[in-house]
């Protein structure tokens, strides 16, 4: 059985090829500096506050890096807002995941602490059936017997993924 994680929403906004690959267990973010160097700043940010929060159902598994319970408010910590869109997806994710569970009033903030910037995150309910129709497609592209096309972006450059996609 597929669950569902806040990195599949995150891949699927952002190339399905490399969502396909990461759920078929073709892991390149060991290899990635980038990846090492975003993993290295959720983990060292805010520290007092750290409480990372794991929630699994039969269908999804996420890890919120910071849950304030007091304003039930997600706390997204992200290196650059390069890829703010897809940081957005993936918080809407887990305020819709924790409606689901019955928390009420969640809020969303990702974090860039580089930038010394945040950013507040709402879910409507046009994205509510947005992240629907994304779990269905998630599910289908990532059964395919092979991955898709490559997509050819500027920023496949800097994908952990690149020489499996381009060499």
């Amino acid at each position: 059985m597929i669950k569902i994680t806040g990195t599949h929403i995150n891949y699927y906004f952002h190339c399905k090829r490399h969502l396909w690959l990461f759920a078929n267990s073709i892991g390149m973010e060991q290899t990635s500096e980038l990846v090492a160097i975003g993993k290295f700043i959720s983990e060292s940010t805010y520290e007092r506050k750290k409480h990372e929060l794991q929630f699994e159902n039969e269908d999804f598994h996420f890890a919120i890096d910071f849950f304030d319970r007091r304003t039930n408010t997600i706390h997204e910590i992200k290196k650059t807002n390069k890829f703010e869109e897809l940081h957005i997806w993936q918080v809407k994710f887990y305020i819709y995941q924790l409606k689901k569970i019955g928390i009420k009033n969640v809020k969303g903030i990702i974090d860039y602490p580089k930038l010394k910037r945040v950013y507040n995150v709402a879910l409507s309910l046009d994205d509510e059936k947005q992240l629907e129709q994304a779990f269905q497609d998630i599910l289908l592209i990532i059964q395919q017997p092979q991955p898709p096309k490559v997509i050819r972006k500027p920023f496949c450059k800097k994908c952990s993924y690149y020489e499996l996609c381009y060499v």
